[in-house]
């Protein structure tokens, strides 16, 4: 287990030192880690967007991988930093809600991380990715148990998803979830809630058609598709559909069915 994978998932961006330390002090504990990045891109302070993110990447690593996610916007307050086992991966995070979407889809052990164990010293109130998440990832990818690094505890945070509600009969409202960098508008339809017949609206947009590919869409026409996440995407072939229909995440699509779909 010397050599195990680490994943990181931050809002740190690309521009300052910070993810090249976290690496630093990963393999300072751990120096045949294998650490890989999710993103760093994450938007300032998103913890949806982040549990989003961790829900659509984490179950593709083998199990026993360490996900670490430092988006953090009370850092150096009341959250308590966190580690949860869950399906067979490692969750390090503080406790804010942001593995939200992994508690929805499998049973977890959340211990509250014990940073007196193993942090290094002293505790920075505004870089604790370095100093209690970093060492802790280092240690469990070399195979440090879970209990020595914390203790059981069941109040962790819960965040409200959104999640499409029936609005009237035959129609539904749902929200963006994220947009993606090439303009997809990823809402919180599944495949499955989508009948055969609707029409949709986001923005500015309305939608009726959904494709099974980018290739069968006609250029410049806006439809729906389902997305690798399992959710519905808002695309424009070879554009953005964000900009095509002035809508970002948060906002809200309509759906109507239409006849028996």
């Amino acid at each position: 287990m010397a050599g195990g994978i680490v994943t990181l998932l931050t809002d740190f961006g690309l521009s300052d030192h910070y993810v090249g330390v976290l690496k630093g002090v990963i393999l300072r504990f751990n120096p045949s880690a294998q650490i890989v990045d999710l993103t760093h891109q994450v938007e300032p302070f998103d913890v949806l967007g982040a549990s989003f993110t961790l829900a659509a990447a984490h179950s593709y690593f083998p199990p026993g991988t360490v996900h670490a996610v430092v988006v953090d916007p009370g850092v150096g307050g009341d959250r308590r930093p966190i580690l949860a086992e869950a399906g067979g991966w490692l969750f390090l995070a503080p406790d804010n809600g942001v593995l939200e979407w992994i508690y929805r889809r499998r049973p977890a052990r959340v211990r509250a991380l014990q940073p007196d164990r193993f942090a290094l010293q002293p505790i920075s109130n505004t870089f604790q990715g370095r100093d209690i998440f970093a060492p802790a990832a280092g240690l469990l990818s070399g195979g440090e148990s879970p209990e020595r690094l914390g203790d059981p505890i069941e109040d962790f945070a819960r965040l409200d998803l959104p999640c499409p509600r029936q609005v009237a009969p035959g129609r539904w409202q749902g929200e963006v979830l994220k947009v993606d960098r090439f303009g997809n508008l990823i809402t919180n339809f599944t495949a499955a809630e989508l009948p055969a017949r609707f029409w949709l609206t986001v923005g500015q947009a309305r939608v009726e058609k959904l494709h099974a590919a980018y290739s069968s869409a006609p250029p410049g026409a806006i439809f729906a598709i389902a997305g690798s996440s399992g959710f519905i995407e808002i695309s424009v072939k070879e554009a953005s559909a964000a900009a095509a229909a002035g809508a970002g995440p948060g906002a809200p699509v309509a759906v109507q069915f239409l006849g028996d779909g």
